[in-house]
């Protein structure tokens, strides 16, 4: 039997054993490519390090199409698919526009095609890029269970559903809890905001107009929000302006946290875990404990990813078969 995830840069950590997960009907296995395609997880990391050389901003992004993907239908590969005819597909719903690196999913694709034709999902390539790209920042890494459909449906108007940066905290309570997902799966898996950078649209809610009575969300620490001010101007905004999500953008660790309790974080989402009792203590531990986010993080992403739902395997992540 083999442990479920070990912690990088930190003891091992194996007290889930279990070594399969279904969900609507049809379970993940751990050892599913074993016989049938043996190679693909050092194919996929090799290309995800080969991507990460070019481009420290792919695991930030890859990291949020896995969670974009996986709350719209289940974790099946639909925010790959291109919008087609009259279909608007969900990488073109205005959520999902400023996704990006696609091209490192088309490209381990393309070599796991080469070595085992016909084998293995779009939505497992994702899933394992996901992982690799954690790791490849410093993060943790963990077994990825495996054997989820590719999606036949992609609709942009479904992207309405995904949580918004501009949620309070019954909003991001209620979108996790319609997944599956718990308080504390809610707070672990915020961490990732730890990777990438946000554009002004994201965070102005929180620093023009705020309230009737306040311009600036007074949560917000006032050194934060007149720089944000400054990169982010009602009137002539220069086009892509944003910030970091912290002062260590391509470094997965625990600083999100210690930014929340500061102050010091971008969205009304990422503030609003101070909001209940339960979840601003989860921030207090993470943000002392680098290895128990860490922990946290591997078992809210092995149930966020197990959540599934497709129906074929897809030849090209862009198109259905």
């Amino acid at each position: 039997m083999m442990c479920l995830f070990a912690i990088r840069a930190g003891a091992a950590l194996c007290s889930l054993l279990v070594l399969s997960f279904s969900y609507r009907g049809y379970a993940l296995g751990l050892n599913y490519y074993d016989k049938t395609c043996p190679n693909v997880e050092s194919i996929i990391a090799t290309a995800m390090k080969n991507a990460v050389a070019k481009d420290k901003t792919v695991p930030a992004a890859l990291l949020r199409m896995h969670f974009h993907d996986c709350f719209i239908r289940g974790c099946d590969g639909s925010v790959l698919l291109d919008s087609v005819g009259s279909n608007t597909a969900e990488k073109d719903g205005p959520p999902n526009v400023s996704l990006h690196a696609f091209y490192a999913i088309e490209s381990a694709k393309k070599q796991v095609e080469s070595s085992c034709p016909g084998i293995v999902s779009c939505a497992d390539i994702l899933a394992l890029a996901a992982r690799d790209v954690v790791v490849l920042s410093g993060g943790p890494t963990w077994d990825v269970p495996k054997g989820r459909l590719d999606g036949r449906t992609s609709q942009a108007a479904e992207t309405k559903s995904l949580p918004a940066p501009t949620f309070n905290f019954s909003q991001l309570q209620q979108s996790f809890s319609q997944r599956g997902l718990s308080t504390e799966d809610l707070v672990a898996l915020s961490g990732g905001h730890t990777l990438g950078f946000s554009h002004c649209s994201s965070f102005e809610n929180r620093i023009h107009n705020f309230s009737s009575t306040n311009d600036v969300d007074p949560s917000m620490h006032p050194g934060l929000a007149s720089s944000l001010k400054s990169i982010c101007p009602i009137n002539n905004r220069p086009r892509n302006a944003g910030s970091n999500m912290d002062p260590s953008p391509t470094t997965f660790d625990n600083t999100y946290y210690k930014l929340i309790l500061q102050g010091k974080s971008l969205f009304s989402s990422d503030q609003a875990l101070l909001i209940s009792p339960k979840t601003k203590s989860l921030v207090s531990k993470f943000s002392s404990s680098q290895d128990a986010f860490y922990k946290a993080f591997v078992k809210s992403m092995i149930k966020m990813s197990s959540i599934n739902g497709g129906q074929e395997i897809r030849k090209d992540c862009r198109v259905v078969n």
